[in-house]
């Protein structure tokens, strides 16, 4: 196979060295005991796992016993709305907007009524709008729980979190925030921010996939998604995925570093600005969200004259991986409903994300092979608006 360039981080990152030698050791051990159990095997598995814990709890400003092990972000984000649904919460509505994930907007749709509170053109939501939805009227009871996203998932503009935790708070509703964008790009400090649950999934950040955790902070509580078990102080049922754990603490512990993180985001933001600047230099492509209060391991593009299926298989053959909020290019039937709302193309939209493996190399890739790409289509089709 020729050179390949992946710049889907955003989707998933490869897995950190940190992490596959974590694995590995856990394959070498010879204990593969289970954490619950009374003998020697289990209470070694058990240390491992807890000391996993206390460093992903560290990464997150949490305590560890408030962070609950899941199989990702998006059983983190069930979960949270479990604590409506199971009646771990006063009953009631869930405030969302259209740009939060498909894992909240469904599970909250799931849970019952749904208050959607709206965003601007690029992609934040409206903190009036928001305020207005936490009013209690008549025939509308007081919401249940908010959900807010630290970063959004497809145009990467930051939120703010801390004013919607702030603006909840003040209404009496909890909050649910979803920091899987944010994870490793940004500092997530649970405990600073407020929030009453949040969310996170390793293979974001060089994990393995199939591990995340939900930071359940007091006087929160949660009804667990998965029963059968007392798993995880009985709010997860089943064995704990202890290799995906493992490799999840070794991530939190090499992101936990003083400085790692913002080194990461100063690296992270220098490529993207060169992505950035090269598409741009591109006639009739723009760039979709916040350019500049962003998460800095990703940017949007919108590219006028050709769909974006086209341009995302053209990077492909070209040996370039991107990402779509196109319907063609995804496992939806719907384009991306975060563009919808911004009041964008979201047929034409090009996701392009950076994470921990990125080189020069592929920038200057994409760089050259993003317009080349570009104009071969348009020539083929000329006509196209």
């Amino acid at each position: 196979m020729s050179s390949r360039h992946y710049l889907d981080h955003a989707s998933s990152s490869p897995l950190r060295p940190e992490a596959a030698d974590a694995i590995a050791g856990w394959a070498r051990s010879g204990t593969y005991a289970d954490p619950g159990r009374q003998h020697v095997e289990g209470h070694v598995v058990r240390d491992a796992v807890e000391h996993a814990r206390k460093d992903v709890a560290a990464l997150l400003g949490a305590r560890p016993r408030e962070v609950v092990f899941t199989s990702g972000g998006t059983e983190a984000a069930n979960t949270a709305c479990s604590r409506v649904r199971d009646g771990a919460a006063a009953p009631g509505p869930m405030d969302v907007s259209p740009a939060e994930h498909a894992a909240v907007r469904l599970a909250a749709r799931r849970c019952g009524q749904v208050v959607e509170v709206g965003i601007d053109g690029v992609g934040r939501i409206d903190l009036e709008r928001l305020e207005d939805a936490l009013v209690e009227r008549a025939g509308r009871p007081r919401p249940a729980l908010v959900h807010c996203q630290w970063a959004n998932h497809e145009v990467g503009t930051v939120q703010p979190v801390a004013a919607v935790v702030e603006l909840s708070h003040r209404h009496g509703v909890a909050v649910h925030v979803d920091a899987c964008a944010a994870l490793g790009h940004v500092r997530v400090d649970a405990a600073e921010l407020g929030a009453d649950l949040v969310s996170v999934s390793a293979h974001k950040v060089g994990g393995p996939p199939g591990v995340g955790a939900l930071v359940v902070r007091r006087p929160a509580r949660v009804a667990p998604l998965l029963v059968g078990g007392d798993q995880e102080r009985g709010r997860r049922a089943g064995m704990e995925n202890v290799p995906g754990i493992l490799a999840f603490g070794a991530v939190a512990r090499a992101l936990a570093y003083a400085g790692a993180i913002d080194e990461a985001a100063s690296q992270a933001r220098e490529r993207t600005d060169a992505l950035l600047a090269a598409a741009l230099a591109v006639d009739g492509v723009v760039a979709y969200g916040d350019t500049d209060d962003r998460v800095p391991h990703i940017v949007c593009l919108g590219v006028a004259g050709v769909e974006a299926e086209a341009v995302l298989l053209g990077l492909d053959q070209a040996g370039v991986a991107v990402h779509s909020g196109s319907a063609c290019s995804s496992e939806a039937f719907e384009p991306s409903p975060v563009l919808e709302a911004m009041g964008v193309d979201a047929h034409r939209s090009i996701r392009v994300s950076v994470g921990w493996s990125t080189t020069d190399d592929d920038v200057e890739a994409f760089a050259r092979r993003f317009a080349e790409v570009v104009r071969r289509l348009r020539d083929l089709a000329p006509t196209t608006a």
